[in-house]
């Protein structure tokens, strides 16, 4: 491990703490003395995603996270909720043990996690995943929320462990139509 300070790499670990997103290991410089921290955690296969024409790419959490904040965008959805739904999705897909998994997987992760944490933005992503094309097909989206009550009780920020729970009971909503 090199310094960030004087770029040496005679390094040696001082303390070491688990912590939930891995391990935090204190440092200490052997050249220059000075202390910093590094945050090791295990990285996990994602696997491909097979895109709607057939062809794979690799996942891609940044791509996936941008998507997420268009929808959110000017909407009152934090971004340590849109950080925990992008977590989510990706954690699932690691779960799964799969080499490749179908886009629709994703983009049913997104909007069920979208749909528990802002009904805006859950309409937003839904008018381009589900390819809602005219305004009545998007009128009838916003009646089953209205009818489900989702867009009538107040934003919840939803910690981590709870929008997995909440994901898991339902990872791909039935009511979800695909086109």
């Amino acid at each position: 491990m090199k310094c960030p300070y004087c770029d040496e790499s005679d390094t040696k670990v001082v303390d070491t703490t688990e912590v939930r997103s891995g391990i935090r290991r204190r440092r200490e410089c052997k050249h220059c003395g000075a202390r910093f921290s590094t945050l090791e955690r295990a990285i996990a296969a994602t696997p491909m995603i097979i895109k709607s024409d057939g062809s794979r790419q690799e996942f891609d959490r940044a791509k996936l996270t941008d998507g997420i904040r268009l929808a959110c965008t000017k909407r009152p959805v934090s971004a340590a909720d849109m950080e925990r739904l992008a977590a989510s999705v990706e954690t699932y897909l690691q779960s799964l043990g799969r080499t490749e998994v179908s886009s629709r997987v994703v983009g049913d992760r997104v909007i069920a996690g979208l749909k528990l944490l802002d009904p805006i933005a859950y309409i937003r992503y839904a008018i381009v995943y589900l390819g809602l094309e005219d305004l009545t097909s998007v009128r009838a989206e916003i009646d089953k929320l209205l009818v489900e009550g989702d867009a009538q009780h107040a934003l919840i920020s939803y910690d981590e462990d709870q929008l997995l729970d909440r994901l898991e009971a339902d990872p791909t909503p039935s009511d979800i139509p695909h086109s």
